[in-house]
């Protein structure tokens, strides 16, 4: 009866300065990775920001809540350290948009959703933290003071929200702040139009290096983030109860309309949801701001000198909340042993290796755990000869297993 009435608390949409506020605090991995596949790769920036435009306009009219649309980062970070070409991009994006669409339609999450534990699911969560933190890091040494500043002031708005029941605004106050000290440093950017979308339409060498390189990459990464833990999130958050095939569904959608056309491929995820809710985000108003936000960006102001004359070190006091709200809820797991080796694994290695580990570990564990509740009814029973029938039983077992 608490969880719902805590879910109806939020209109469907509201449009004030805290859905403001969350609109943008999702901006701190968003712009710095679209905006390094712009500079490497011979795709248009206002593309890619035109198709997010919509895509958050049309979630948050569909789900009524905040539900981030983030770039996919595993294919983002080889995009831009290997300079892949739009039609490689766009071939990994019809891939996992087929993939998730026909996951999604088959019901396929629900069923990987049952077989995954809850502590996995933790430790991805926890380890996309960690990697947000080492990102924040990246970005507060190219502006330490700029950074030093803006985290002063969110910590200053979470105290007057806390206390003085103030909005907490602090994602705006700083974007503002960046934006000014940029044109002060560059100047105004020049206003540049943008040009109707091209077709990409992949060869089969496309198809060939963006599906090895990008779609394998990334899938494990949107299963187990942008799905499965943004649907735990979302229950953490909202006591709301979004399928997970509903949001693999969603993602199949957006890729399959927006990447032939010059989008980049798109997914959703936890992070940005903590960010977004971090920063006041509640209703689907949010995406809705966020679309307008972003909406006018594509139209005349996508040119890279745009985007980039905000400074570093306020996406990395944004990142450093965001990672902080996440990993709050990652410690909500029945298996500490569990999510803490898939985080640091996630931090030494990559989401990919670390889920399959923690996969391995946790079904090792529950055995275990079933091995040695085996032995305690053993022991407690009042026949010795079955013990010790039941333990070479549970021997031999093991060997053929």
């Amino acid at each position: 009866m608490k969880n719902q009435s805590e879910s109806n608390k939020w209109p469907d949409f509201r449009f004030n300065l805290e859905e403001i506020a969350g609109a943008v605090g999702d901006y701190g991995t968003l712009i710095p990775i679209v905006l390094g596949v712009a500079i490497v790769s011979n795709v248009n920036l206002g593309h890619i920001l035109l198709f997010f435009s919509i895509w958050y306009i049309i979630t948050g009219i569909y789900y009524k809540m905040p539900v981030p649309i983030e770039p996919m980062k595993a294919v983002g970070a080889i995009v831009i350290a290997e300079g892949l070409s739009g039609g490689e991009i766009a071939a990994s994006g019809i891939i996992l948009g087929v993939l998730f669409l026909g996951l999604g339609f088959c019901k396929g999450m629900k069923f990987i959703q049952e077989k995954v534990p809850i502590s996995v699911i933790r430790g991805i969560q926890l380890g996309l933290a960690l990697l947000l933190i080492k990102t924040s890091i990246n970005f507060i040494r190219e502006d330490y003071i700029l950074a030093i500043i803006c985290i002063i002031i969110v910590i200053l708005f979470l105290i007057a929200n806390k206390f003085g029941k103030i909005p907490d605004v602090s994602a705006i106050f700083i974007l503002l702040i960046g934006i000014i000290v940029g044109f002060s440093i560059f100047g105004i950017p020049r206003i540049s139009v943008i040009s109707l979308p091209n077709i990409f339409i992949p060869t089969v060498q496309d198809f060939l290096t963006g599906g090895w390189l990008l779609a394998i990459p990334q899938a494990p990464l949107t299963i187990t983030n942008a799905i499965l833990a943004t649907t735990l999130l979302i229950q953490d958050l909202f006591h709301r109860d979004i399928s997970p095939d509903k949001l693999s569904k969603s993602i199949g959608l957006m890729n399959l309309t927006s990447v032939p056309f010059g989008g980049f491929p798109m997914c959703h995820g936890a992070g940005g949801l903590a960010a977004q809710y971090r920063f006041g985000a509640r209703t689907g108003g949010s995406n809705i701001i966020s679309g307008l936000i972003l909406l006018p960006m594509a139209l005349f102001f996508a040119s890279p000198e745009f985007v980039a004359i905000i400074p570093s070190g306020v996406f990395g006091a944004l990142l450093v909340f965001v990672a902080i709200e996440l990993g709050k809820y990652s410690l909500k797991t029945d298996s500490y042993i569990v999510t803490g080796i898939i985080a640091i694994l996630a931090l030494i290695t990559n989401i990919t290796i670390a889920f399959i580990v923690g996969m391995m570990l946790a079904y090792l564990l529950t055995k275990h755990s079933k091995n040695l509740s085996h032995l305690n009814k053993c022991y407690n029973s009042s026949s010795f000869s079955l013990f010790i029938i039941s333990l070479i039983t549970s021997f031999k077992f093991s060997l053929l297993s």
